[in-house]
């Protein structure tokens, strides 16, 4: 192969996978952010959800994997996995996920606090709607969730 050629032919292969990784970045950056509103509940801070934590006031539920919840988590925290395939839209199938609401305090007036990844995480959004279809009537969901609680150095349980 002709020097010219074999620098044309890597160029191409270089704009070929530039191409490629800026798809991939781009769906990345595409994954759906929650509602910012919870009908029925409430939408709160992390530093809200600190008062509450440090308050004891409130059962928070760690709706990551058990996995992520061994990693760290809220001081305190449940660990209740949702699990889920239903799209991530606010008027989901619930039909499609589980959810064990019996983990939750028998006392539908608790406060109860869901978290998990932040505003693309799916799970707590979804629990706290599960919830809040259960009766419960002090639902609150921590969007921001367990990324800006780390980022701000709020005190962590393993």
């Amino acid at each position: 192969m002709h020097p010219a050629q074999s620098t044309q032919s890597t160029r191409k292969f270089k704009s070929i996978f530039a191409c490629a990784a800026l798809a991939l970045t781009g769906s990345v950056w595409a994954q759906s952010q929650t509602p910012t509103a919870l009908p029925g509940g409430k939408v709160i801070s992390v530093e809200d959800a600190r008062k509450l934590s440090d308050n004891k006031s409130a059962f928070f539920v760690d709706t990551r994997s058990v996995v992520n919840f061994g990693k760290g988590h809220v001081p305190g925290a449940h660990a209740i996995p949702y699990k889920g395939s239903s799209e991530d839209v606010a008027n989901f199938d619930a039909g499609k996920d589980a959810f064990d609401v019996s983990k939750l305090p028998a006392n539908k007036d608790q406060a109860v606090v869901f978290f998990s990844d932040g505003p693309t995480g799916w799970k707590s959004y979804k629990a706290a709607v599960w919830a809040i279809k259960a009766g419960y009537k002090n639902v609150s969901y921590m969007r921001s969730g367990w990324t800006e609680w780390q980022a701000k150095s709020f005190p962590v349980e393993n």
